[in-house]
């Protein structure tokens, strides 16, 4: 009996408990005994067919509701969290983790934000006893400031249908415009919101990417920006200008725990609806399936950024239109993660850096060069992905630019639909890159790379034996 089938049970029961149905009266409708649905809801018996159908109409909620991976990362993130030395006498277990997050996703939930909490609470602490005592305390974990949006896209699936529809309204006006692209958008900026467009160069002083004076309607853009930065910009200021009543409506269906967060969710968003426009989704996606996701052609296609483009492609979720399901990250050499969101079914780690194997590390090592490589995460599951490098910074001589590297990848079965993989043979597996999450939730015993003990074992050192690391001795 398939796991994965058991695991339907208790998210069915979740179910029937949001709508308030009483499991007597869910099992009459269902025409099944109350002891019937008792061990369906448990996971101790497996659900056929049609009766997972008729639980789906009775329950109004989609089959995917139910069949889809739950909550990503959720594990992962808790096993860090529980990490904490806080936790250390519990003595808590992987599995009962893994069923935690199974039977009470809610819960799990709940814990992660106390983490968050904690996490920022130990974090103003600390700076507090910086500025006090003068000196640097270095027992900070790494924080990704993002976190709260990462988990609103994410629920969404990083997909908002109404966004789609605006921009696609936009982008036909604008093509009637027979101009460049920047310059339609500046045209229609200024013809229907009377807003101004200019572009300037920044004192030294007092640099900046884009400033917006609502009281003069000017929209000033520095000069520095790659002219793909301004199209978004520019595209970005039409949505906040023609969207904002769409976009309040998808904030206010999330809990944010600080304003900060819902302003950050907000420039997602509208940063989401201004590559929206300039890429269109009909349009993006049948250049996505002509070149097979070839990120480059459809740079040139599109006039874009390889990272709009690679973050495009993670939208193309409509369900009547759907595209191939993919992960995406941006890590910078340091290690630090400050974009991640995964509809492959991939986990990516919440706090600190990823899996050192992951090619989006390597691939600083050859700036500009798109790397490709299958990955098998330790649950036998494999991933087709790819990583480039990209420069980020001030486009003027002398001043040094930042390098980041983006990671893009889906799950190995939509390898035929993926021109990366033509010259792979991902069935081969001495083609397979062995990756976990991270350190700590990894329980690869075989890594030379692993900076940590894997969480849920216990540790020993042994002077006498080692194993391929100081953290294994087996």
């Amino acid at each position: 009996m398939s796991k994965e089938t058991l695991k339907i049970g208790p998210k069915i029961k979740a179910f029937r408990r949001q709508v308030g149905l009483q499991a007597n009266k869910f099992a009459e409708d269902l025409g099944i005994s109350p002891s019937y649905l008792n061990l369906i809801e448990s996971g101790k018996r497996k659900i056929d067919g049609d009766l997972l159908l008729k639980v789906c109409d009775k329950l109004k909620i989609q089959l995917s509701d139910l069949t889809a991976k739950s909550d990503l990362n959720l594990y992962n993130n808790i096993s860090e969290i529980l990490d904490d030395s806080l936790f250390e006498d519990l003595d808590i277990l992987a599995p009962e983790v893994k069923d935690l997050v199974s039977t009470n996703p809610k819960i799990g939930k709940a814990i992660l934000r106390l983490g968050d909490i904690l996490k920022k609470k130990d974090h103003e602490l600390v700076n507090k006893i910086e500025k006090l005592s003068g000196k640097i305390v270095d027992n900070r974990k790494n924080s990704f400031p993002g976190e709260v949006i990462a988990d609103f896209v994410q629920e969404n699936k990083n997909y908002f249908p109404r966004l789609e529809q605006f921009a696609e309204k936009i982008f036909n006006e604008i093509q009637k415009n027979n101009r460049t692209r920047y310059i339609a958008l500046c045209e229609y900026l200024y013809s229907k919101y009377s807003i101004t467009v200019k572009d300037v160069i920044p004192e030294d002083s007092k640099p900046f990417s884009k400033i917006y004076h609502k009281n003069k309607k000017e929209l000033l853009l520095s000069d520095y920006n790659s002219l793909e930065t301004k199209k978004l910009y520019a595209a970005a200021q039409v949505a906040q200008e023609g969207a904002s009543e769409e976009i309040n409506e998808y904030l206010e269906t999330f809990k944010f725990p600080s304003t900060e967060s819902k302003n950050l969710a907000k420039v997602a968003l509208l940063n989401y609806c201004g590559a929206a426009i300039l890429m269109p989704y009909k349009l993006f996606h049948a250049e996505c399936k002509k070149l097979k996701y070839d990120l480059e052609l459809l740079q040139n296609t599109f006039a874009t950024s390889f990272e709009q483009v690679a973050h495009r492609v993670t939208c193309l979720q409509d369900p009547k239109l759907p595209g191939i399901p993919f992960h995406m990250l941006r890590v910078d050499m340091a290690g630090n993660i400050s974009k991640r969101f995964s509809i492959s079914g991939i986990e990516i780690p919440r706090y600190g850096g990823a899996c050192p194997r992951w090619n989006v590390y390597s691939a600083f090592s050859r700036p500009n060069i798109i790397q490709v490589a299958v990955s098998r995460m330790t649950n036998g599951e494999k991933y087709v992905c790819i990583a480039r490098t990209v420069e980020k910074g001030v486009g003027k001589f002398g001043k040094p630019k930042g390098m980041l590297s983006i990671g893009l990848g889906c799950e190995a079965k939509y390898a035929k639909d993926f021109v990366y993989t033509e010259n792979i043979d991902v069935n081969d597996k001495k083609t397979e890159t062995p990756i976990g999450v991270s350190c700590r939730t990894c329980d690869r015993l075989d890594c030379a790379q692993r900076a940590f003990p894997p969480l849920h074992k216990k540790f020993d050192v042994d002077i006498n034996n080692r194993g391929v690391s100081v953290y294994v001795n087996e």
